[in-house]
């Protein structure tokens, strides 16, 4: 592949040839380092060039074919003079910029860009011929535009050859609107890099793609290796060959041992490099210490992805956590992907694999519930738990200390996988809560998925996990949660309980619920837990005799199920006392089989779907009516899935775009601000202003003041009425201190009002004042925005005040936003009706208050430099909304987890 002949040192556009060397070396950034999953599954990482790089280059250019050295130099050149490796492998890293791809330290691609004026830049690429077709060039592509934008440069040229087919379809398939013409025998072609909905959606099914083939291979392996196998029977190397034989597994089994013939009756081999021909996943069971000598000798066989089940690493200490950090960087330098280390295992119930490569013995039967643990712990309890219910599972996966594979992943398997119909997830920490949300999103909008979280947010992640720490309260982590449509609940019971209802029954319509029963008690237990959840009860509840026969049970349950009112049935039954519990269960499931409408059921002794409530829909679906210990059971997951349907149903949104932002200008003064400061500051009131003005938020003006001949000064600029009032930060927050006065109409009352402020402040030092214009009655309100280590930008609303801060009634969401998000933010605090016109007030300008959240979560997403963004108060009234106060402090933000381009965390 190839294109840009002034980017290979021979005469263009570019720079010259004989450009004079550079006395300076500049740094190559780290933070553009990415390892990225390709198209095939496999692992490269991306970096800037360096210098160190030269022989790497001209070994690169050697193994390159006649056709594509034509094909990039547009000229037969074999070898590359000193000067044109010198200028390849020099770079100022921003109007020349270049990345390699490299693979067990091999360089496998090349790409650059040169700048030919303020916003353009010609671009080139040069893919190795044995790595073509796996998605080199268009990751490459990706990375070099998100860098280009960094400096100011929105649009590619290339000029590329007719013949050269596959770099024309790299520009053509990436999303970006390409218009290109041929001259003197040479394409040229140009496109803007800035981002649209159809490149982000090319970015992203390219990633979800890569990621879920690369699941896939770990999933359904052809061939598994065993290293660590052991002819002790209590070892766990012999355990996990024991459960892979048990299980029936399909492919082909080759246990590694230095010294056996025979391991349970299969062939054993010395070494992972003497088993004839490539494994797709090696299970490694031997001590930590080991392992690292272990992932060589994989690379050297041609091994696609490890599960490292050995324990010792993070989790037992510091020596433990740089040897985990040493496996990672070997592992991902070696192409392969792992699950693990610490891991409880995989489980892959499809009958074309019967794979259990766990430390299970017994795991529950086929099923179509995919179910993903990290600790072995709660891996233990998931497996035992699922079983008990008699809940079938397609996949399981422990990622254990989660370097590599994590949640994320196997979600991205899911999304397409026919077998698994709802997800449940156990998260003890998150890596990324960004890329969680987009991927859960898409993944919640086919399937259901229920997450258990624990060490998330505030908490501590478990020992061993990779994570950041956060700053933000639990509360923002739930927001996450509920604006990817994924279905939280508290522990694993709950997880089975929502499991169970998902798997066997059709999705609720609506809230409305009918009750049926033969116990008054359970009835008014059932109508109660329904008024709690926000549940309507429509029909009942309804309480038969204690000794009614199977044919009235049938007949209230079939009245409840046909009314037009009812979305969902709740049957609670005490044993009864003439009819036979087999009778009973027949005319429930007789019922329920004539409906599309969801029934959870209370059989007093009878939990989970143990084969006692199956039917048969009149479609040919094989369901189950549910049973729950309890009906608040029940109810809490009939309520569950009646809220994710609700989501599942609605309209998603728009992504926000305002109008009138200067991104530019924003970016012009954060980087000024942190030129001079690099720690980073608070910005001053007119730093402020200017910041926010170019995001089209106007701050109203407030005019510092000292004495009283300046305070009447600045009313009188400003305009009467006024008020006048104290910026000291213990006024905000201490109850019982008035630091404001308003509806200051003239000088006399600026002067009053100063000498009160005065007297009643000045003893705690905070007689320091601003004018500012008086705001028509309205609701204030509190918009804040904060960059966070672990979540990245952040966005909260309340209503000021008491709601804020003694109620701590705050809603979060996680930007992006759309339209829907920004609406539910919105709604989201309990003091919403206050906004609606609470008690005759007049209703605030709603389409207003939207746009300036939506104009700050932009402005959040758009600058991780921007440590906290505070809006308060911002006046919401009834003819739009005001900004009267506004503070910004800038600090240098980590790399985000999830930028604009494709890596791996």
């Amino acid at each position: 592949m190839a294109d840009g002949r002034d980017l290979t040192g021979q005469p263009g556009a570019g720079a010259p040839v004989d450009e004079p060397r550079p006395e300076v070396e500049h740094p190559a950034p780290l933070e553009w380092e990415a390892d990225v999953v390709l198209k095939d599954g496999t692992v490269a990482h991306i970096r800037a060039i360096t210098p160190a790089d030269a022989d790497r280059v001209r070994a690169f250019h050697s193994r390159q074919s006649a056709e594509s050295i034509y094909l990039r130099f547009f000229a037969p050149l074999r070898e590359l003079s000193d000067k044109d490796v010198y200028r390849f492998t020099h770079v100022d890293h921003h109007d020349r910029v270049a990345l390699v791809a490299t693979l067990d330290g091999e360089i496998i691609g090349i790409g650059r860009y040169d700048r030919v004026d303020p916003t353009s830049a010609e671009v080139a690429f040069n893919i190795s011929d044995h790595y073509q077709g796996k998605g080199i060039g268009s990751v490459m592509l990706e990375h070099l535009a998100a860098i280009a934008q960094e400096f100011g440069i929105t649009r590619f040229t290339a000029e590329v050859l007719p013949q050269n087919r596959k770099m024309l379809t790299v520009f053509k398939e990436a999303g970006y609107e390409v218009s290109h013409h041929i001259e003197d025998g040479v394409v040229e072609v140009s496109f803007f890099i800035l981002p649209t909905e159809q490149s982000k959606a090319v970015q992203l099914s390219r990633e979800h793609r890569a990621e879920a083939r690369s699941v896939r291979t770990i999933l359904f392996p052809e061939r598994v290796a065993v290293i660590g196998a052991s002819r002790r029977d209590e070892s766990i190397g012999a355990l996990v060959m024991s459960n892979i034989l048990a299980a029936g597994y399909q492919g082909e089994l080759y246990p590694i041992h230095p010294e056996a013939d025979q391991i349970q009756g299969v062939r054993a081999y010395r070494s992972i490099r003497e088993v004839p021909g490539p494994v797709d996943l090696a299970v490694v069971v031997v001590p930590a210490a080991q392992t690292l000598e272990v992932v060589k000798d994989c690379r050297k066989a041609g091994v696609k992805a490890l599960l490292v089940l050995s324990s010792g690493f993070a989790e037992a200490g510091d020596e433990g956590v740089k040897l985990q950090e040493k496996l990672r960087k070997r592992v991902r330098r070696a192409g392969m992907r792992i699950v693990g280390p610490n891991s409880f295992g995989l489980i892959n119930n499809d009958p074309s694999v019967r794979l259990n490569a766990s430390l299970a013995p017994v795991i529950p039967g086929t099923g179509r519930l995919g179910l993903f643990a990290q600790s072995g712990a709660l891996g233990v309890a998931v497996l035992a738990s699922a079983a008990r219910r008699g809940l079938g599972i397609s996949v399981f996966a422990s990622a254990g200390n989660r370097v590599d594979v994590s949640g994320n992943d196997l979600m991205q398997y899911w999304i397409d996988d026919p077998e698994t119909d709802t997800v449940g997830l156990y998260l003890e920490s998150m890596g990324n809560p960004r890329k969680f949300s987009r991927i859960a999103r898409h993944l919640a909008s086919v399937k259901p998925v229920i997450a258990v979280s624990s060490g998330v947010s505030s908490f501590a992640a478990p020992p061993g996990h990779r994570t950041r720490t956060t700053n933000v309260p639990p509360q923002a982590f739930r927001a996450l949660l509920r604006q990817a449509g994924v279905i939280r609940v508290e522990n694993v019971h709950q997880l089975f309980d929502v499991a169970q209802l998902t798997l066997h029954q059709p999705m609720p319509r609506g809230d409305r619920v009918a009750i049926v029963g033969n116990s008054d008690a359970l009835g008014a237990l059932s109508g109660s837990a329904c008024l709690s959840w926000g549940l309507k009860v429509t029909h009942g509840p309804v309480s038969l005799l204690p000794q009614a026969s199977a044919e009235e049970f049938a007949a209230a349950l079939d009245a409840a199920f046909a009314d037009p009112e009812v979305d969902s049935v709740v049957a609670a039954f005490i044993p009864p006392l003439v009819t036979l519990d087999e009778e009973v269960s027949t005319a429930v499931r007789t019922v329920v089989a004539k409906y599309e409408k969801p029934c959870v059921a209370t059989f007093l002794g009878m939990r989970g779907v143990d084969g006692g409530l199956d039917y048969v829909q009149h479609d040919g679906v094989s369901r189950s009516v549910p049973s729950y210990g309890m009906p608040e059971d029940g109810i809490r997951a009939l309520n569950a899935v009646t809220r994710y349907a609700q989501w599942r149903s609605r309209d998603r949104g728009t992504p926000v775009a305002p109008v009138g932002i200067d991104r530019a200008r924003a970016e012009g003064l954060i980087d000024a601000v942190l030129a001079e400061h690099p720690e980073g500051r608070a910005l001053r009131r007119d730093e402020t202003r200017e910041l926010l003005s170019s995001y089209g938020i106007r701050v109203w003006p407030a005019l510092e003041v000292t004495g009283v001949d300046a305070a009447v000064e600045a009313a009188e600029e400003l305009t009467y009425p006024v008020i006048l009032k104290s910026t000291s930060p213990l006024v905000r927050h201490q109850p019982g201190l008035v630091g404001v006065r308003g509806d200051l109409v003239d000088a006399d009352a600026v002067r009053d009002a100063h000498a009160s402020l005065t007297e009643r402040l000045g003893p705690l030092d905070a007689d320091r004042f601003v004018v500012q214009r008086m705001a028509v009655p309205g609701v204030s309100c509190v918009l804040k925005a904060s960059e966070d280590p672990l979540f990245g930008p952040v966005v909260s609303f309340s209503v000021a005040g008491p709601p804020t801060e003694l109620l701590d009634d705050v809603a979060y969401r996680i930007p992006p936003l759309t339209d829907v998000d920004v609406t539910d933010l919105i709604d989201g605090v309990k003091a919403a009706p206050l906004l609606a016109g609470h008690r005759g007030a007049a209703p605030v300008h709603r389409a207003a208050l939207s746009d300036l959240i939506a104009r700050l979560s932009v402005l959040a997403d758009n600058h991780p430099d921007l440590s906290s963004v505070e809006l308060n108060p911002v006046n919401a009234w009834t003819g739009g909304v005001d900004v009267l106060g506004a503070d910004i402090v800038v600090r240098p933000a980590l790399v985000r987890k999830d930028p604009g381009r494709r890596r791996m965390t």
